[in-house]
């Protein structure tokens, strides 16, 4: 699969990428104390149907344990790819919604964004987390152009991160998308020579900071889905589908 896409490819991105937003929004909104993370997968699979997507989580992953859900709810220390359920939030908790979509249904291209979104009265510390890991979105966002070096961003999203007390998740990163829903390249939120890569315009890339209140090390539970911090310490999550561009890029799932 190529790394660029073309303007006719990425304009399809955008018209997805607005979808996937909307459908995001309306189940962000219902996101409340005494709601069950399977009524909001509902939601979010009902309203992506509706308009001509189709779930790009759902099915996804080896035969013998695909996802079986279309939303990915992760709840307080819970980093990603929580499955839904018949847990009720409660007041205090929080909530990261990770959604991804294929637009149209038939020929369709990949788009991938989460929020995490505070049920009910949250403290300061909490506040705090869910802030700095949106901003750090934002530094990616507002550095990301082509010609420029993908882990000299990284190093700045580290940096503003552990400045404000909080921990990067190292095993989990971005990742390209568009034509499938994991591509190259990864996409690291730390310093890491490894990933060193100069951006392309027409690239087309998901940007998902992980942010942890304590230790940034996590653990994998049961289901073999669900990631979670190992001490126990909550964690939130942000990201968008963006393209590169020669000036900067464009926000697709905006």
């Amino acid at each position: 699969m190529s790394l660029i896409k073309s303007e006719a490819e990425i304009k399809q991105l955008r018209e997805g990428g607005k979808i996937l937003s909307s459908v995001l929004k309306k189940v962000a909104k219902q996101a409340k104390a005494g709601v069950t993370t399977n009524e909001l997968n509902d939601l979010a699979e009902r309203l992506i149907l509706m308009a001509g997507g189709e779930p790009s989580f759902k099915g996804y992953g080896e035969s013998n344990n695909p996802y079986p859900a279309t939303l990915c709810t992760s709840v307080n220390d819970e980093i990603v790819h929580g499955i839904p359920s018949d847990y009720i939030l409660q007041k205090g908790d929080i909530v990261s919604l990770d959604v991804g979509m294929k637009y149209p249904r038939e020929n369709g291209l990949y788009t991938d964004m989460s929020v995490t979104v505070p049920i009910g009265k949250i403290d300061r510390s909490t506040k705090n987390l869910i802030k700095v890991t949106k901003q750090s979105l934002d530094i990616w966002l507002k550095n990301i152009k082509a010609g420029k070096n993908l882990n000299d961003i990284a190093k700045l999203v580290q940096n503003y991160i552990e400045i404000n007390g909080f921990s990067v998740v190292r095993d989990l990163v971005g990742h390209g998308v568009g034509h499938d829903v994991h591509e190259e390249p990864q996409i690291p939120n730390y310093d890491s020579p490894h990933f060193d890569l100069e951006l392309k315009e027409g690239m087309v890339l998901a940007l998902e900071p992980m942010v942890c209140l304590g230790d940034y090390r996590i653990r994998e539970k049961r289901d073999g889905w669900t990631y979670a911090t190992l001490d126990g310490s909550l964690s939130a999550h942000f990201e968008h589908t963006i393209a590169v561009t020669k000036g900067g890029c464009v926000v697709i799932t905006k």
